[in-house]
């Protein structure tokens, strides 16, 4: 059973930035496509940012149009970790993120990091 474990969230003031990280237990985040999701209250989980599966560090990266350009997720296949850099943050970012593999079937999800942003 994977585990994921999410840390990193906050508070913090607009246009402030923070830095997610995701730490999955095995060997995995290598092997799959990673991908960091968020759920504002009363709304449903979404898809925030995206990056392929590689045996090397890095790979081919997607996310949602509205964080393009301030949100840059990234993977670091030796420490098992995914990231995700969030600059410029806006009170509409304000959610409980979550990462996850993209391609279903997900596994469990974690508990999530919290982040607010006050405008």
């Amino acid at each position: 059973q994977v585990q994921l474990v999410e840390s990193g969230g906050g508070l913090v003031q607009a246009g402030g930035s923070l830095r997610l990280s995701c730490a999955a237990s095995g060997s995995i985040v290598s092997r799959y496509a990673m991908g960091w999701y968020r759920q504002a209250p009363g709304k449903q989980r979404e898809f925030v940012a995206g990056i392929d599966g590689s045996i090397t560090s890095g790979g081919n990266t997607k996310y949602l149009d509205s964080v393009k350009g301030r949100l840059t997720i990234s993977r670091d296949n030796t420490r098992n970790m995914v990231y995700l850099q969030m600059n410029s943050l806006k009170p509409e970012d304000t959610a409980v993120y979550y990462c996850n593999r993209v391609q279903p079937p997900q596994w469990s999800w974690g508990q999530g990091t919290q982040v607010t942003v006050s405008s």
